[in-house]
This record gives structure tokens, C-alpha cells and sequence, in this order.
């Protein structure tokens, strides 16, 4: 049954696809290998024309491809990969697609793992250009005859900067270029960047759709989009059947089979329950982020506050455009960043952590932590001041968040 309610679609996916026994959820299936009745079925996987079936748990198990189907169903793909991380899968995007020699376009404002793993591509001869993706004319002019791929996040992690997501994806479309899309902050729940014409979406399934900070995981959307028949890079035995299939087919293969960066069913289990109550986690979070970045805009001990839902916020415009809300992701700015780790030591209720997306409230400061390998050039080149403090918004009354963020300012 076909619905419109993104939440009735999660809670229902299982049955959608038929369950063993009756059950609501699909099982956790912890068999590594799959046995089949007949030898030719067996060669038919390897070959590619059996379809729908299992033979290795390193390229999937019954329990992660109905995670696949549920994030892709709320990603509105062709099909969807589903990784140890979400780190894992931008890596498989990278290291599958990519070759010695090509291009890449990528925002200057991206987290910091995948900051890091931009100095590895470099590393296997693969040219970088990070830019300011907020203006699309900044990407334009970093094209190349050899570029091939153009990457940037909804919401960029800490500084929450918005990329000029439509006009990038047009300029995509024109150069035939693949477009990746880290969904991560926002999520299925508040935007699809099939709607700006994203090739690839990314999500970080440890964050906001599972949501509860218990299994790690990541996916790989293709969105069906990008024409693969004329992307150079892809292997010739996995150019067969339909060429809307290949890209996919090979981050699966090479992503999967090659770097073993394969979901646990456990985790997948996890994921999908923790989906369930997507929509109404990130809209609650979504609104304490709104009125504690409003809160702390007022504040004497608080020089700047990030938050694509303030009309302050220099791409709130774009922002409003394209998501529903703006996330439970924001940050703040000491006016005496001295006094950072002292504020964060007086929080009680909030907690001290890195990771994102939980439904506890979660600060780090930035600078000495996820961004202190950058070095302080590339901190300052991104925007990420000394007294910069992230906040992931969780579950809490929001009286009870500014009450805690009021007691821990009074030392600043």
C-alpha cells in the first residue's frame, strides 16, 4: 500500500515486504554464508543473474537489504548500499569511482573525517579543490576537463553553513558530473537532494536516522538521476544490463566486497527501529535548536551563534527554501574563548561528547577536538573560531537545555 506519511512508510516497510512468522520487524539474520539448493543458483549470484538473493554476509544479509529498501524508500533512490559507517560509504564513493588523475570539487565546509580523507585522495593522485560552496559561481570556477565529481553536505558540521544546493545541482547536470549530497543533518525527514538533482546521497545512519546513538552505520543512495553509461571510470564487466544500475553495482562490489565496509545485521537491526521515530525526533530537536539559538543570540557571554533557522544566518534563505526545518545541529561562538572549557565543565545536564544526532543534547568545542588536526590555517580558513562550541540537540524539555546553558555561561 502506497502512503504519503513518511512514518507510516517506516513503520510499515517490513510488512511491506513480507516477514517470517508474522513478525512486525524483519529478523536479525546473523548467518554469514547461504546455502543454495542447486549449484547453478549459486554460480547465478556470483555471475549476476540470479537476483535477490544472499551467498556472503560481507555483500549484505537479509537484515541490512531491508534497511536498504527503507532508506531508500525515504530517499526516493533507485536503490540503495548500506556500509559499517557513513564514513564508509563516502570512502566507497571515492576510492570506486575515482582515479589517479581526476577532479573533484568539493565544499571547503565538510566534516571533519571527510576533511581528512580528502588529504588521502590527494595522497593517490586524485586533485582536490575545496571552495566555498555557498555561491555556485565558487564551484564553477573550480571545474576542470578532468572533474568528475562535486561534493558537499546540506548542513555543514560545525559551522552549519548551506550550499547553493539547487544551482550546484544544475551546474552538475550541464557538466555531467556526479553529485554527491551528505544528507546527514538534515536527513530523509526534513529534505531529498533528489529534489536539487543529486547523483549520490550519503547518510550517516549512526545520526539522525537511527537516532538513539546505539549502532553505527551508512548508506549510499543513487538517486537515478546521473547517467552512467557515460561515466569513464567504471569497470567494463559491471557495464551489462541496464547502465542505470552500474554505478550502484559498482560501489556495491568494490565498496563492499572489496573494502569489507559491510553492515552488521545487528546494527541494521538497531538502524531500522531507530527509524521509526524519525520525523518526530528531528522536528522536536529541530525546535529546541530554533529556541536555543534564539536564546543564545541574546546572551552577553555569547559572541555569534550559527543556525540556518535565524534569519541572521547568512544562507537562511536558501535554507528555508529547501528543508522543512532546520535541524538539531547548531553551534555557538565564547566572546572569551579562554573560558571554553570552563563553561562546558559547569554543564550538568547537557553531556561532553563527540557524535552527533543522539537524542541527548551533546556539545564538543571544536577547535582543541574534530578539527585540532586540521591545524589552526585550515581552521581558519573554514571559519572555526578558538571558542567555538557544537551543540547536537537531543530529546530534553528546552527549559530544562537553557536552564543548564544559562548556570554554565554565568562563568563566562
Amino acid at each position: 500500500m502506497k502512503t504519503r506519511s513518511l512514518t507510516t512508510g517506516i513503520v510499515h516497510s517490513d510488512r511491506e515486504f513480507g516477514v517470517e512468522h508474522g513478525g512486525l520487524h524483519k529478523p536479525i539474520h546473523t548467518s554469514v554464508q547461504f546455502g543454495f539448493e542447486r549449484t547453478e543458483e549459486l554460480i547465478g549470484v556470483f555471475q549476476g543473474t540470479v537476483k535477490n538473493a544472499w551467498n556472503y554476509a560481507r555483500q549484505g544479509t537479509p537484515t541490512s537489504s531491508a534497511l536498504e529498501s527503507l532508506v531508500n524508500r525515504m530517499e526516493g533512490g533507485r536503490g540503495t548500499i548500506c556500509f559499517t559507517t557513513g564514513m564508509a560509504g563516502i570512502c566507497a564513493i571515492f576510492l570506486t569511482l575515482l582515479r589517479a588523475g581526476d577532479h573533484l570539487v568539493c565544499s571547503k565546509h565538510v566534516f571533519g573525517n571527510t576533511n581528512s580523507v580528502l588529504g588521502t585522495l590527494e595522497d593517490l593522485g586524485i586533485a582536490v579543490s575545496k571552495v566555498d560552496a555557498t555561491a555556485a559561481q565558487n564551484v564553477a570556477a573550480a571545474l576542470r576537463p578532468e572533474t568528475r565529481m562535486v561534493f558537499v553536505e546540506t548542513i555543514a558540521n560545525p559551522g552549519t553553513q548551506v550550499p547553493d544546493l539547487a544551482a550546484i545541482g544544475e551546474l552538475c547536470r550541464r557538466h555531467g558530473l556526479v553529485y554527491v549530497v551528505d544528507n546527514t543533518i538534515t536527513s530523509p525527514a526534513l529534505f531529498q537532494p533528489r529534489s536539487v538533482g543529486a547523483s549520490l546521497v550519503v547518510n550517516s545512519l549512526s545520526k539522525t536516522i537511527g537516532g538513539h546513538g546505539a549502532a553505527l552505520g551508512g548508506a549510499v543512495t543513487d538517486t537515478g538521476l546521473f547517467d552512467w553509461s557515460g561515466y569513464p571510470n567504471l569497470f567494463e564487466g559491471y557495464r551489462k544490463g541496464d547502465a542505470a544500475a552500474w554505478g550502484l553495482q559498482q560501489i556495491r562490489k568494490k565498496g563492499l566486497r572489496d573494502l569489507g565496509a559491510s553492515l552488521a545485521p545487528e546494527a541494521a537491526h538497531r538502524i531500522s527501529l531507530g527509524a521509526e521515530t524519525l520525523e518526530l525526533r528531528v522536528q522536536r530537536c529541530s525546535d529546541s535548536a530554533l529556541a536555543l539559538a534564539q536564546w543564545l543570540l541574546r546572551h552577553p557571554a555569547v559572541q555569534k551563534v550559527h543556525y540556518p533557522g535565524l534569519p541572521e544566518h547568512p544562507q537562511h534563505a536558501i535554507a528555508q527554501q529547501h528543508f522543512k526545518a532546520a535541524s538539531w545541529l547548531m553551534s555557538f561562538e565564547l566572546r572569551r574563548p579562554e573560558r571554553l572549557v570552563e563553561v562546558l565543565d559547569r554543564l550538568q545536564l547537557v553531556v561532553k561528547a563527540t557524535g552527533l544526532g543522539d537524542t541527548r543534547t551533546l556539545v564538543i568545542p571544536v577547535a582543541p577536538t574534530i578539527f585540532w588536526e586540521a591545524g589552526a590555517e585550515a581552521r581558519a580558513e573554514m571559519g572555526i573560531a578558538d571558542g567555538l562550541i557544537r551543540v547536537s540537540l537531543g530529546l530534553e524539555a528546552i527549559d530544562d537545555l537553557i536552564a543548564d546553558f544559562e548556570q554554565a555561561l554565568q562563568a563566562a
